[in-house]
């Protein structure tokens, strides 16, 4: 027992179990060990490096007794502790008693948690007993994290909570039930980095509630009722959370201080106009996804309104300039996001002066068009030519996009990835979209577009790597349709086009395809020429293949790493292939899904592979003739034969008629052939020979 202990060690893993456990010394333990009497209670040693415990969900209705007084972190979340009295661990930095229904706390409480920092006490009931439960926090005075969440906690009790916390760093006061902020919120926790007061009912912001908090940094005021921002300035914050207000305009008051703000989120709220941010800042990310942005018919009347509401609420007469442009002009904004709002033009003047903007979300609005609608400078000149020289990702899905002018494609000197899915882009030619001017585009998304044809050389002059052309099931890529890109390309995806095995033949050899995927179409056969692609993944799903060339399979393995197959109508008993994929090193994610058929039913072909000659034991005599299938084969061509020849002698018969009768005839012939194959029982061929009899009367 002695050399057993001194190598015995304690995880924090074993610490944290959530089965009930015992403390114990160590003498208590080698006397259990010696007398051969530990209990099944779960055994921890109370080692010196003993640093936290957890009591996470344990059902208790009060904090365990005689915990060690060396502790550091005490984790008692969800459980059923109403009231709190003394606690002596002088040790301690982080205790969690979220989640239980905490509704008094003893006042001298916490006076011997000397060390304590982080502190988290949401979903509890704080907003009762509010005289002795925020005199118990002021003594928690060096205090840097506080959570006191969903409490239901009204503005005067968020005052009494915050005092005496000059140490306090971040603070989350989510989900409670504050209506309004006023400027002695904060007085005595002026330290402040990091503030969360989200999903509240905020209408109204005292001046001076956070200017003073000159170390704040992040503050998150999402899911309020604000509704105007009328002069933002919280020069010292980086980064702003303004979503799912109700807020309808954003104004910052021109000077010439420095602004720190380098995220913005205005998304979710009733944005008419865009906002107008502070002149010097450091934005790099401005989140306006769902607004009412774009609703007037033209840019110039977006800009005009906006620099009206200016005038009117730093209280000019009249609009001097156009502030607007004049302070989006230096922002070094990488990324914008103006995606389900109401555009109906695209702002190309107001988005040009974003120098350095890289990524443009304007998916899901209103755009039918994009034209060269720029003013000049004079009504004589030359049409004036603005560039968006660094946008490299732009976003353009789901509108009712039909038209793109090529000065607007001129203008993308360095795209790089475009998403043009779910338009209405239905010709790839001069009427459309021309894509030779998009000489840096290296991915390029049409997939739902209705397109009707590829012309030759649709993206000559392009870098393409990637390219989606799916759901466009009326599509014909003639022959060069892919010329210029068929050497650069990687990913291919033509799934959901109607495609067949002879469209696909015609597809160029593809030397650096490493994707392929073909789902969803009419295809029987994968052509030998794909053997010359690199192939590290390929997609077959939910075509007709009975069966796949095991030689075209080996010759592909030597790259491919990944391959998909399930929807396929595969013969269990052609099997070669099967058996050539199972011995390469190919992944097949959707085996399990995979089905194939033999004469007695359906299989997956994972249930197959199991068991291949149970279900296939006469495979090897299939390729022969046996007396009955000759029978089904001569029987079929004296019909038919008969058939042809008594047609021959009525003249008068309508050639309807027959033309009826030659396609059910030659698909009867195919089903009898695989029936002689398969061994199928005579009452699949009679049944056959009936609809032929069905569909033919007239004969």
């Amino acid at each position: 027992p002695l050399v057993y202990f001194k190598t015995l060690s304690v995880s924090r893993d074993f610490v944290r179990n959530k089965q009930m456990y015992k403390c114990i010394s160590q003498e208590e333990l080698l006397v259990l060990i010696f007398f051969k009497s530990v209990p099944s209670l779960r055994l921890t040693l109370c080692s010196f490096n003993f640093k936290e415990q957890s009591w996470n969900n344990r059902n208790l209705s009060s904090v365990p007794l005689d915990l060690d007084v060396r502790l550091r972190r005490l984790d008692l979340s969800n459980n059923f502790i109403r009231q709190l009295h003394t606690l002596e661990l002088p040790y301690l930095e982080q205790l969690d008693l979220s989640n239980n229904q905490l509704d008094l706390i003893s006042e001298g409480l916490f006076e011997n948690l000397v060390r304590l920092e982080q502190l988290n006490l949401s979903r509890n009931e704080l907003n009762n007993n509010l005289g002795n439960n925020s005199k118990a926090l002021q003594s928690l005075s060096g205090l840097k994290d506080l959570d006191i969440s969903m409490n239901g906690l009204s503005d005067f009790a968020a005052e009494h909570y915050l005092r005496n916390k000059s140490s306090l760093n971040q603070l989350k006061m989510t989900g409670n039930a504050l209506t309004r902020l006023s400027q002695k919120l904060f007085t005595e926790s002026k330290s402040l980095r990091a503030i969360a007061i989200d999903d509240n009912l905020i209408s109204e912001i005292e001046e001076g509630t956070f200017e003073s908090l000159i170390q704040l940094e992040v503050l998150n005021l999402a899911k309020n009722n604000l509704a105007h921002i009328c002069d933002f300035k919280l020069r010292q914050v980086k980064f702003l959370n303004l979503s799912r207000n109700s807020v309808e305009f954003f104004v910052t008051h021109e000077d010439s201080g420095l602004y720190r703000l380098e995220v913005l989120d205005l998304s979710h709220n009733k944005l008419l106009y865009f906002p107008i941010v502070p002149k010097m800042n450091r934005l790099h990310y401005l989140y306006l996804q769902n607004n009412m942005i774009g609703s007037l018919n033209s840019e110039a009347a977006v800009v005009s309104e906006t620099n009206s509401l200016y005038s009117e609420i730093v209280g000019e007469k009249i609009a001097i300039k156009n502030n607007l442009h004049s302070n989006w002009r230096p922002m070094p904004l990488i990324y914008i996001d103006l995606s389900y709002n109401h555009f109906r033009s695209f702002p190309i003047e107001t988005l040009s002066l974003l120098l350095s903007l890289e990524t443009l979300n304007l998916s899901y609005n209103c755009l039918q068009s994009i034209i060269w609608d720029v003013r000049n400078y004079s009504d004589s000149g030359p049409l004036r030519q603005l560039f968006f020289r660094s946008l490299k990702h732009l976003d353009l899905q789901s509108n009712r996009l039909v038209y793109i002018s090529p000065p607007f494609l001129s203008a993308l000197t360095q795209i790089e990835r475009l998403n043009l899915q779910d338009n209405s882009l239905t010709n790839l030619d001069d009427l459309c979209v021309e894509f030779a001017y998009l000489g840096t585009l290296r991915h390029l998304n049409l997939k739902g577009n209705d397109i009707k044809m590829i012309q030759p050389n649709t993206f000559q002059g392009t870098s393409l790597v990637s390219l989606s052309l799916a759901k466009n099931p009326s599509m014909v890529m003639q022959e060069g349709a892919l010329e210029g890109v068929q050497t650069t390309l990687q990913s291919l995806i033509i799934s959901e086009i109607n495609l067949t095995s002879s469209r696909l033949l015609s597809l160029p050899c593809m030397p650096a395809l490493t994707q392929l995927n073909v789902s969803n179409n009419l295809l029987d056969t994968i052509p030998s020429s794909l053997s010359c692609s690199p192939l590290r993944e390929i997609d077959i799903r939910h075509n007709v293949f009975m069966t796949l060339n095991p030689s075209l399979i080996r010759a592909l393995s030597t790259n491919l790493t990944v391959m998909h197959i399930s929807g396929n109508p595969f013969n269990c008993c052609d099997n070669r292939w099967l058996m050539v994929l199972n011995e390469t090193e190919i992944t097949v994610p959707d085996i399990s899904e995979a089905e194939c058929f033999t004469r007695v039913r359906n299989l997956t072909v994972t249930e197959y592979l199991m068991n291949p000659s149970l279900y296939c034991s006469l495979h090897t005599k299939a390729q022969e003739v046996h007396f009955g299938q000759m029978i089904i084969i001569v029987l079929f061509a004296i019909v038919f034969k008969y058939l042809w020849m008594y047609t021959k002698r009525k003249k008068d018969m309508p050639l309807s008629n027959l033309s009826c009768c030659l396609p059910i005839g030659k698909s009867l012939f195919l089903k009898l052939m695989q029936s002689a194959v398969l061994q199928l029982e005579p009452v699949y061929v009679m049944s056959a020979l009936s609809r032929v009899q069905q569909n033919c009367l007239s004969i």
